[in-house]
């Protein structure tokens, strides 16, 4: 197969990338299953060099891994995985939220009002979809936390985030428990409110125990 001129072949790069990344949160590749570039490349038709330039990307967002001598592989479930990204998100986006909520402007607080109304509107869960959250309500979900840390200004600490989430998100697509006890809309309320109160320590505070919640709720 021949390969493309560098334009076509990065599109080419980041179609691939963007299906295998969904492929993967929808869970259609199993924990732990091999990522094969030579299986991959025939699946979607591309080259062997857009497929590893795609999984390398899909290394960074911690959605595959790459194995010495082995080639890629959709990370394998582990709690101690888990608990690892728990805790990097419950150490750093309070820190950034802090921030946020202090130098965050009129703009930032129209964006959170309106990412916290689409949250608030999205069903968690349609017949479907199954037991797992909708694509919607995820992506909602997604847009709200980022749109709290977005005052920061700082897109070091943005990528960061995003970055921490997808992998979490990659936990949260293999759980299939739901926690009815927990009033995950309260808590998002209690956070934009905080947030726009511009009270930063109370809602740094509140922002780790929501954290600490959802850690717990998806290794019970």
């Amino acid at each position: 197969m021949s390969s493309p001129p560098a334009p076509a072949a990065r599109m080419l790069s980041e179609q691939v990338y963007a299906q295998l990344r969904e492929a993967i949160l929808r869970g259609e590749h199993a924990p732990g299953a091999p990522l094969k570039p030579q299986d991959l490349a025939s699946a979607h038709g591309v080259s062997l060099a857009v497929v590893r330039e795609a999984l390398v990307r899909l290394v960074g967002d911690g959605l595959a891994d790459r194995l010495p001598n082995r080639g890629f592989a959709v990370p394998a479930y582990s709690d101690r995985r888990w608990q690892q990204i728990a805790e990097a998100r419950r150490t750093i986006e309070p820190a950034i939220l802090r921030i946020s909520v202090e130098r965050g402007d009129l703009d930032w607080e129209a964006r959170v009002r309106a990412a916290h109304h689409r949250l608030a509107r999205t069903p968690a869960f349609a017949p479907d979809e199954g037991e797992y959250y909708t694509a919607a309500w995820s992506e909602a979900h997604r847009v709200f936390h980022r749109a709290l840390l977005e005052g920061c200004g700082n897109p070091a600490l943005l990528d960061t985030f995003d970055r921490l989430w997808t992998a979490s998100e990659l936990t949260r697509r293999w759980s299939t428990q739901r926690h009815p006890d927990r009033d995950g809309a309260t808590e998002h309320r209690r956070l934009e409110k905080l947030a726009l109160a511009r009270d930063a320590d109370a809602a740094a505070a509140t922002l780790a125990r929501h954290l600490t919640l959802t850690a717990t709720g998806l290794t019970d």
